[in-house]
């Protein structure tokens, strides 16, 4: 039987080809979250549903996924989990990007983590915000990866910015409420769109909740153009398969 995970540690599952990553979810250790890591095909409902009955075991309520495409989501749907959250799915082809003016935003060290984690929490609800783990996560995630933060007597905001090949990902994003509509986040997605431009990149991808009416309109006047197809983050909820 699977134990309980401790916070900020993972496991991987492996059903023959299908790798699955879980660890709790973010701060909430009642709830885990599961990353397919199989890259070529969809994971098989077998695999999910073995994985399920594991976590159950383990002692979990429930089961959230990573943002899903309408291809990688179809397996868990059959597994029983459900869409929690839709998210807008946005892309940048990345011909028309200015230059960052010098001084708006600069390097994020590990010596920042704190501050960066204080405004996603002020950014976020708390069902979604970081915690030290998700934030190590999220500049991990990508093989190169890009901290920025908005300087001033306080970090008052900041991105994460991943490069993958030709394809780039503006991961996080978030500024302090008390500075929002002051341009700090155009800063920070100008930094994160020139930084891929100059690394060759050939599309940049970012998500939000289609409830974050704010930061769809951001991204749309930086040149990002909404996808009709989009992600959605699923649930999976023990009680509800009793």
């Amino acid at each position: 039987m699977l134990n309980r995970l401790p916070i900020r540690q993972y496991e991987i599952l492996q059903y023959g080809s299908d790798r699955l990553r879980v660890a709790p979810w973010r701060s909430d250790s009642s709830v885990a979250e599961i990353i397919g890591t199989t890259n070529s095909t969809p994971l098989r409902v077998a695999s999910i549903q073995n994985a399920m009955r594991l976590l159950e075991l383990a002692g979990y309520r429930c089961v959230m996924t990573n943002a899903l495409s309408e291809t990688e989501r179809r397996s868990f749907l059959q597994a029983g989990f459900e869409v929690y959250e839709s998210l807008h799915l946005l892309t940048h082809t990345l011909i028309d990007v200015p230059k960052p003016r010098r001084g708006q935003t600069k390097r994020g060290f590990t010596r920042d983590y704190n501050a960066i984690l204080e405004v996603d929490t002020a950014a976020f609800e708390p069902f979604w915000r970081l915690d030290e783990r998700g934030l190590v996560d999220a500049i991990g995630a990508t093989p190169r990866t890009r901290v920025r933060i908005a300087p001033g007597k306080h970090v008052c905001g900041y991105a994460i910015t991943g490069l993958s090949g030709f394809r780039g990902y503006l991961q996080r994003l978030a500024v302090h409420p008390d500075y929002q509509g002051s341009g700090i986040g155009s800063s920070l997605v100008i930094d994160s769109l020139y930084w891929l431009k100059r690394h060759r990149c050939q599309i940049a991808m970012v998500n939000t909740q289609e409830s974050n009416e704010g930061a769809l309109r951001l991204y749309q006047s930086h040149g990002f153009i909404n996808q009709p197809s989009g992600l959605a983050v699923l649930r999976y909820s023990f009680e509800h398969h009793i």
